[in-house]
């Protein structure tokens, strides 16, 4: 079972208040997310981010095939850290690590998401060409996204 890791880390000049005011927010997802994934909440985004809570998107991640995702809120320290994990999608695994911490003019966002892809042998032939890729490119996009929102770090 072959696990892969993507690592990101952005630095914003905002408070660590207004970062995890956006951040813990599951509405927001929605706006740091490219809109050719037409990514749409289903549910679960009534009530502010706590443990246990499920969301459940609608998303189109490849080739305009729309996918039902499934994720629950396992853990969850305030204005420090949030942990997402898959529990029906396009993933084998998803374990996505979001961590916020203040830093001298600002705050540093660091996410870190261990995944596996399914189809065994034909997914580990595919990630490194077209999963890895995609997400690399959706994280860019939040990167670019929450910069227009709230400044470029210096």
């Amino acid at each position: 079972m072959k696990i892969y890791t993507l690592h990101k880390k952005q630095k914003l000049p905002i408070s660590v208040d207004t970062a995890w005011a956006f951040l813990s927010d599951p509405k927001n997802l929605k706006v740091i997310t490219p809109d050719y994934m037409s990514f749409n909440i289903l549910s679960g985004a009534d009530r502010p981010m706590y443990a246990g809570q499920i969301i459940q998107y609608i998303v189109t991640p490849i080739l305009g095939i729309k996918t039902k995702w499934v994720t629950e809120i396992t853990h969850i320290v305030d204005k420090h850290y949030f942990v997402d994990e898959q529990r029906f999608g396009p993933y084998a695994l998803w374990h996505h690590k979001h961590f916020i911490k203040e830093i001298e003019g600002g705050v540093e966002m660091e996410d870190i998401i261990d995944y596996k892809v399914p189809f065994g042998f034909i997914g580990r032939l595919v990630q490194p060409f077209l999963v890895q890729p995609k997400l690399n490119a959706i994280f860019e996009y939040r990167k670019e996204k929450l910069e227009t929102l709230f400044g470029t770090y210096k």
